[in-house]
């Protein structure tokens, strides 16, 4: 096997290690939330955490996404990386909070300003050292570092929600409190407090600056993509529907976390690959890496019901109905978010916004046309449709910087046969169960060729 291969996979399984307890965490904590949260409570706490989301790229001025892309580089200086980093996020808390104010002119935010200000630091503080990390290449140690985030979000989230009983404040309180910790483990014993070089010149400050600030914009898109449906909804539909979407929301995360172990370790592989070879190893990869996303999503829309049964109280049963579409936009998602990686290694960020400013005014446009009329399902139809849309620009648009090969009919295919379980799955029509069963085989048999097969056969050229 080619080493370049072999670094992938054993990246990919260091990766996964520190991946798989951090993302299993979602569904570890499930029944916890459910149980000391009400669907009114827990939509609450969605809103909060989805609008620091918001804030985090503006505070800190998108760098974490150049730290990781400029440390990658050799010819960068390594000290002047991290300290642009640190530099930029420290300066735009700064300005953050200087316009916190602006926040008591919503009645809803107000309360919770304090933690919406500290989970911002915490989190841009933490996001500078797990990058810089990973820049560093120093996989094991990140790793660790996702394992011990993942035990002490547990612990802290146990103790705050049940004996203090500190409802919305405690849930968001442990993830604060982890994220500190994490940053903390990571800036000593990575020694990232030997990067620190506040003297030096700054070259890189003006390009990697160029670099982040697109991406600024396109997490906002992203963010109004995957989270602009949870306002209208608790707009439209009452801070419970948004409860009950929020939690089903969660059953994708099976997905997220299978497409997020692979795609640590495949951003550090394709910038770091040989140029001359990188489109026949983006060829080889993306044909395994969709047909692991589209079996492993054959399989979660029909599991919907069983898996919140089992995962979380009685009172959000009814959030199973929204699982199917969800699925269907998670994997799109998780397509665009490899082509994504092309934008990465050119350094093609203002493309990578543009593509997501489609994708987010589609989004829009379609939950106010559809979220009155059908529920929850119309907004997660309009996720849903907006990255499909993306995904099928991007692969058109990704083709000037690097010609690669995949399969257009096999795609075409799984996702008629995804929609088709969708539909199946959400009216509940006779013999349901048998139906989604067939078309999980089918799906199988159409893909598992990929990684039986010595060699990939791709027969379309994009």
């Amino acid at each position: 096997m080619d080493k370049k291969y072999k670094q992938l996979i054993v990246n990919t399984v260091i990766f996964g290690i520190g991946a798989f307890s951090s993302k299993a965490l979602v569904f570890l904590l499930m029944p916890l939330y459910t149980y000391a949260l009400n669907p009114g409570e827990f939509g609450i706490v969605d809103i909060i955490v989805q609008t620091s989301n918001l804030i985090i790229p503006l505070a800190s001025l998108g760098i974490t996404g150049a730290v990781l892309r400029f440390g990658l580089d050799s010819s960068n200086n390594k000290d002047e990386v991290f300290t642009v980093g640190l530099i930029t996020i420290l300066g735009g808390f700064a300005v953050f909070l200087i316009l916190t104010p602006l926040m008591w002119l919503s009645d809803f935010i107000s309360p919770y300003i304090w933690l919406i200000v500290l989970f911002v630091l915490t989190s841009n503080l933490r996001a500078l050292c797990s990058q810089f990390t990973r820049a560093k290449q120093m996989m094991k140690l990140y790793s660790l570092d996702g394992v011990i985030s993942t035990a002490t979000t547990i612990l802290f989230t146990i103790i705050f929600l049940l004996p203090l009983k500190m409802g919305i404040t405690g849930y968001v309180l442990a993830i604060i409190l982890s994220d500190s910790l994490s940053a903390i483990f990571l800036f000593f014993t990575a020694s990232l407090h030997k990067n620190c070089a506040f003297k030096r010149k700054f070259a890189l400050l003006r390009p990697m600056l160029a670099y982040a600030l697109p991406l600024i914009p396109t997490t906002i898109f992203w963010w109004i993509t995957n989270v602009s449906d949870r306002y209208m909804v608790t707009y439209m539909l009452g801070q419970e529907a948004n409860g009950l979407y929020a939690i089903s929301y969660k059953i994708p995360t099976f997905l997220i976390l299978i497409s997020g172990i692979f795609m640590e370790a495949w951003q550090v592989s394709a910038v770091t690959d040989n140029a001359e070879e990188r489109s026949g190893f983006f060829s080889r990869v993306f044909s395994r890496y969709q047909t692991l996303i589209f079996i492993a999503a054959a399989l979660i829309i029909p599991s919907a019901k069983l898996i919140i049964s089992v995962l979380v109280d009685a009172s959000f049963y009814a959030s199973w109905k929204y699982v199917p579409f969800l699925v269907l936009s998670t994997t799109f998602s998780c397509l665009v978010t490899f082509f994504g990686t092309i934008y990465m290694v050119e350094k093609k960020s203002m493309h990578s916004m543009l593509t997501t400013v489609i994708g987010a005014v589609i989004n829009i446009a379609l939950n106010l046309l559809l979220i009155k009329s059908f529920g929850p399902n119309g907004a997660a139809f309009s996720t849903f449709m907006s990255y499909l849309i993306v995904f099928v620009i991007r692969s058109k648009n990704t083709g000037k910087f690097l010609k690669f090969d995949w399969d257009v009919q096999k795609i075409c295919l799984n996702t008629f046969l995804l929609t088709l379980q969708s539909i199946i799955m959400i009216t509940e029509v006779e013999h349901w169960l048998i139906l989604e069963i067939a078309l999980v085989v089918i799906m199988a048999l159409q893909n598992i060729g990929s990684f039986l097969s010595p060699k990939i056969l791709l027969k379309h050229n994009m």
